[in-house]
């Protein structure tokens, strides 16, 4: 009978009776009790109450009962370490057995048992494990540093392990090689700086040599080793290769593949003069074939890295053609990567070839593969000029037959066909246009369109065309409205008398009718530009193109190199570098490939240090300052949001462009009707002129007006306010120094800035903007600096916030990320504000309320803090408190302490209760923080400890 028989078993009360069959003094009742309980353990049950008593049984010579103890082990080690310290000595005495499948056993099981109070108990019988006599151990040994390591490096350092590790390379036993590369491998890739594997050309020749003699994993490990070796010349390159080659014969394909890493790499260094260098092409080429008749998963990561290598080395694999036509039976996946690979393969001697085959594919019934066939036609089209003819006469008869997404796709690709060969295959045209009616597709559209813009003076009816197009114009998508826009100027351009009234549509309705803002943009320039200077609108729109590169879809030089080194890994099947996608990037190297032996410089480009990181205790700015626009993608850039602060700021905040002089510069009062055209000035110029004048004077002195705060009549004593700090230095910002705090009064947060101009140049055109932060803060109006700012003068300006904007957290959580940008540059800083100047008035709680909430709060989410150094009185710090909307609801002393109890509430709705213990005559107080979101507490016992220390 079969093991199975231990699963089945669901009795009530097992526990007691493993217990009794645990500690019989039978051998084989305690095997099959120990059986059931690897069984039970297995699926899912809780046997950790047996512990002690599978412990014992480990006092035994037969190796399966010992195994399946030491399972055990494995599995309830974490959960009860000090229970497994128990088996400490049964392991020290296992690892001196003389049985050498014991001692590895033991010395196994040790690093698989993650407990730290067991590792120090690890070190001796380790360190005589890795001297055994029995390579078995050795090598067992050996992958056991590599976990001891994980699991405490600095012990690992201290007790010399990895000395002894890197002796273990030059060991006799090929096998052992292999694992103390591998360990050495793992531990160096946590610890990237650290030079573990030191390789020269003394241990190269011991790698290659244990090469021949270890299992397949073994060589891999080798293999990837040997990789990252720089040979000193050509000649030690060419040796490394030779003795190489032979694993690309090996049945396992990762070996073949790590095999093909490192001849890739080094052939780099190999001048392709050289006979051998031609030799090593042609022995490269099988095994990559070879790779091709496995199963459909391993086909598919064989041809992603078939890919890289045809991108790099296309003649390695220039005579294969065949073996990359599809089959009937492919998976779609491998189907569309052969499809690539043989586009990339395509040339003069082949294309009729693979022309044959690929309008075949465009009649199969697969349509994504269908697709990409009569794609890839086209691309062969551009990438092989003498085939063009031929290729676009085979998408002419596809066109003919007529299936809706085959017509599509062939429009899309000789769309790109046109862009190639200019003036060349436009007699297609005619046949293109009576398809028009049955595109439904955006892509298809845009194509189309394209065409009839682009070759509007060869088709008669173009406009009737496009004016059917712009039936629909608001359901279209913003390819589509984007390519008819332009289509209709070019149209426009070419016959100006009859199309006036079309292209007065389309720009009404790009502009005025249109929420996207790249179409806005788009149909403005257009319209400006025609309203102004229709020569050279001519010049701009209808430019001669360039022609379009033959392989847009090439992967960029530098990563491919970076890619070539990582052959065989998820690298190279996601065409991507480990930095992007391997979480926390722990232990991911640039690799690179080692320098052509023919030019002197190093195709190597040096890591450097990203630009304008933070100096000293600064929070993170956004990016480097010497880019100019930064990344105003990431900085998300638009509008500042209006909100109620201000009564002022409800005009259009559109007027804000931090990448020029914003709308109104572009849409000034120009005269209208300049040239043959009578455009009048686009519509959007009235809002901005309007909006600054309404704006009016600077916003500090509309605010304290409104509520007379500087008279002194009805003055309130408002929230604590910093003294204004630099927040962004001259040097870094060619001479205009910015200092800044932040203010709250009367529910109105400002940003209270001084500029000055400390450059030789006038400064003008200011405008500000926030990054999405934690709290949503935001300009609530433009920055107003009225008059240019002159050198060495200073402006002091209030600009008003809201908490409306965007919100993202933040680390920490009050950074603010802010650009400012001025006639000179755009510039960046990050400062951290006062949580305080978030507290709202409302922030009162009723009594009852506040004992419920209190009590409703988990207690882990209570926080305490000692607020040292601040002699107040209960009465004090109170009224301090609530000039900072931070209310006490209740007051009581117990044992001669005074207790504050005390709510606040955020912006965003977050409420905060506080417990304040003041004990007379002792400087030091006490706050206990407990609020829903806890990761505040630490900001607002800082707002505490400002407010009561100022």
């Amino acid at each position: 009978m079969t093991d199975s028989k231990y699963f089945t078993t669901t009795k009530k009360g097992e526990i007691f009776e493993l217990k009794a069959e645990l500690n019989s003094d039978k051998k084989e009742k305690k095997k099959e009790a120990v059986k059931k309980v690897i069984a039970s353990m297995t699926v899912g049950k809780d046997v950790s109450a047996l512990f002690p008593d599978v412990v014992n049984c480990m006092q035994t010579d037969n190796l399966e009962l010992k195994k399946l103890v030491y399972l055990y082990l494995m599995n309830y080690a974490k959960s009860q370490p000090d229970m497994a310290i128990m088996a400490v000595n049964t392991f020290v005495k296992d690892c001196e057995d003389p049985n050498p499948l014991i001692r590895a056993l033991a010395v196994r099981t040790m690093g698989c048992i993650r407990v730290d109070k067991i590792t120090e108990y690890l070190c001796e019988p380790l360190r005589k494990c890795l001297k055994d006599e029995d390579p078995y151990v050795r090598k067992t040994a050996a992958v056991c540093v590599a976990k001891l390591h994980d699991i405490n490096a600095q012990l690992v350092e201290d007790q010399g392990f990895l000395d002894t590790l890197k002796d273990l390379i030059s060991d006799s036993n090929p096998m052992v090689v292999a694992n103390a590369v591998a360990a050495l491998s793992e531990i160096a890739e946590s610890h990237p700086s650290s030079n573990l594997l030191d390789l020269n050309p003394q241990s190269i020749n011991k790698l290659l040599t244990a090469l021949n003699e270890c299992t397949e994993w073994g060589q891999i490990f080798i293999l990837d080793c040997l990789a990252n070796y720089m040979p000193k010349d050509d000649r030690e390159a060419q040796s490394i290769c030779e003795r190489v080659t032979p694993r690309l014969s090996h049945a396992n394909s990762a070996v073949v593949l790590s095999a093909v890493k490192v001849l890739m790499k080094f052939m780099e260094m190999l001048s392709k003069d050289l006979d051998y260098y031609g030799t090593l092409l042609k022995k490269l080429a099988p095994p990559l074939v070879t790779l091709l008749s496995a199963e459909p998963e391993l086909q598919y990561v064989a041809l992603r890295n078939i890919n890289l290598i045809v991108q790099k080395r296309p003649e390695i694999l220039k005579h294969e053609m065949k073996v990359f036509f599809v089959k009937y039976n492919d998976p779609i996946y491998v189907k569309l990567e052969k499809l690539d690979i043989m586009i990339r393969l395509a040339s003069q001697a082949n294309i009729a070839q693979v022309l044959a085959e690929l309008k075949e594919y465009a009649t199969e019934v697969d349509v994504d593969f269908v697709r990409k066939a009569v794609r890839a036609i086209g691309r062969c089209a551009i990438k092989v000029e003498q085939s063009a003819e031929r290729c676009v006469s085979t998408l002419l008869d596809l066109i003919q037959t007529k299936v809706n997404y085959v017509v599509q796709e062939a429009i899309v690709v000789i769309k790109d066909i046109f862009r190639k060969y200019p003036n060349k295959y436009e007699s297609v045209i005619a046949t293109l246009c009576e398809n028009l009616d049955s595109l439904d597709e955006p892509e298809a559209r845009a194509a189309m369109i394209w065409i009839v813009g682009e070759y509007a003076e060869r088709i008669d009816n173009a406009d009737e065309l496009l004016e059917s197009f712009l039936e629909g114009f608001h359901d279209e998508s913003t390819q589509v409205q984007l390519q008819l826009l332009t289509a209709i100027v070019k149209l426009f351009l070419k016959k100006p008398t009859e199309t006036q009234e079309l292209v007065q549509q389309v720009l009404s309705l790009a502009t005025q009718d249109s929420d996207n803002p790249d179409l806005r943009d788009r149909g403005y320039i257009y319209w400006r530009l025609l309203s102004t200077d229709p020569v050279a609108a001519k010049e701009v729109v209808l430019a001669e193109k360039p022609l379009i590169s033959e392989e847009t879809d090439l992967i960029e030089p530098t990563l491919l190199d970076e890619l070539i080194c990582y052959i065989g890994t998820l690298a190279s099947v996601y065409h991507k570098p480990p930095s992007a996608f391997v979480e926390g990037g722990r232990g991911v190297v640039h690799k690179s490939l080692p320098p052509r032996t023919a030019s002197s410089e190093s195709t190597e480009s040096p890591e450097t240090a990203p630009a304008g990181a933070p100096s000293g205790d600064q929070p993170d700015v956004i990016p480097a300052q010497g880019d100019l626009l930064g990344d105003l993608l990431n900085l998300d850039l638009g509008p500042p949001v209006s909100g109620p602060p201000l009564a002022a700021s409800t005009v259009q905040m559109g007027a804000v462009d931090l990448l020029g002089g914003g709308l109104d510069s572009l849409m000034g009062d120009e005269p209208e009707g300049i040239g043959d055209t009578n455009f009048g000035a686009p519509p959007a110029a009235v809002t901005t002129a309007t909006a600054t004048a309404r704006l009016g004077a600077p916003i500090s002195s509309g605010l304290s007006d409104l509520f007379d705060l500087t008279s002194g009549v009805g003055t309130l004593s408002g929230s604590y306010v910093a003294p204004k700090a630099v927040w962004l230095p001259a040097i870094k910002a060619k001479g205009l120094e910015i200092s800044g705090t932040f203010t709250r009064q009367v529910g109105s947060i400002s940003m209270d800035l001084q500029l000055t101009n400390k450059a030789l140049q006038v400064m003008t055109d200011f405008a500000i903007q926030f990054n999405r932060n934690s709290f949503g803060l935001a300009p609530a109006a433009p920055l107003q600096v009225h008059a240019p700012l002159s050198p060495n003068q200073t402006v002091e300006l209030s600009l008003p916030l809201n908490t409306v904007g965007s919100v993202m957290k933040m680390e920490p959580l009050n950074n603010l990320q802010v650009a400012v940008k001025n006639n000179i540059d755009v510039f960046y800083f990050s400062t951290l504000y006062p949580l305080h100047v978030l507290f709202v008035e409302d922030g009162k709680m009723d009594r009852q309320m506040f004992l419920a909430t209190w009590k409703d709060i988990p207690n882990e989410n209570e926080a305490q803090f000692q607020i040292r150094d601040c002699p107040l009185n209960t009465e004090a710090a109170s009224n301090k408190l609530q000039s900072s909307n931070i209310f006490t609801v209740a007051k009581r002393s117990v044992e001669g302490q005074d207790m504050l109890y005390q709510s606040l509430k955020l912006t965003n709705g977050i409420w905060v209760l506080a417990e304040l213990r003041i004990q007379p005559g002792n400087p030091s107080l006490t706050l206990s923080l407990k609020c829903r979101a806890p990761e505040v507490s630490q900001h607002v016992y800082q707002a505490y400890e400002t407010i009561l220390k100022n």
